[in-house]
C-alpha cells in the first residue's frame, strides 16, 4: 500500500506542476505580439497540458481510487474525506477550463488578459493547502 501511496503523491505532484505553470505559460502567451513567440507558446501549452498534466491528473486519481478501495467503508464516514473528493472534482473542472482556455489559444480566439490569468493561476494554491491539510490533520472525524 505505500507503493500506491507513493505512486499517488507523486503523480499529485506532477498534476500540480502542471496545473501551476499552465496559467502562468497563458500569462506571458496573452502578452504575446509577434507570431513566432504565439506558435511557441501553443506547442509548450499543448505539451505541457497533454503530456504532463492530465496523465498527471489521471494516474493521480486512479492510485487514489486504489487506495481508498483498501478502507472504502472508513472513508465513506469522514467528512475530511468527503471534503476533500470534493475539492479534487472541483480541481478536475479547474483542469479541464484550462484545457478550454487553452483550446481558444490554439485558435487564436484568447478574450482575457494577463491579469485574468494571474489571478486564476492563484486557485489551485487554495486548493493544495485545503487537501493537504485534510489528508494530514484528518479534522472532522467521522459523518
Amino acid at each position: 500500500m505505500l507503493w500506491i501511496k507513493a505512486f499517488h503523491i507523486i503523480f499529485m505532484v506532477t498534476w500540480f506542476s502542471g496545473i501551476f505553470y499552465l496559467p502562468r505559460l497563458f500569462v506571458y502567451h496573452a502578452e504575446t505580439t509577434d507570431e513566432i513567440s504565439n506558435a511557441r507558446f501553443k506547442i509548450m501549452e499543448r505539451k505541457l497540458f497533454y503530456g504532463i498534466m492530465t496523465p498527471g491528473a489521471i494516474f493521480t486519481i486512479l492510485f487514489g481510487l486504489w487506495l481508498v478501495s483498501y478502507g472504502a467503508q472508513t472513508y465513506m464516514h469522514m467528512l475530511w474525506f468527503h471534503i476533500k473528493v470534493t475539492l479534487v472534482l472541483i480541481l478536475v473542472a479547474y483542469h479541464v477550463y484550462l484545457g478550454k482556455l487553452l483550446y481558444d489559444f490554439k485558435y487564436d480566439r484568447n478574450k482575457h488578459g494577463h491579469l485574468f490569468y494571474r489571478w486564476i493561476n492563484e486557485i489551485p494554491v487554495l486548493f493544495l493547502v485545503a487537501i493537504v491539510i485534510l489528508v494530514i490533520i484528518k479534522p472532522w472525524g467521522t459523518v
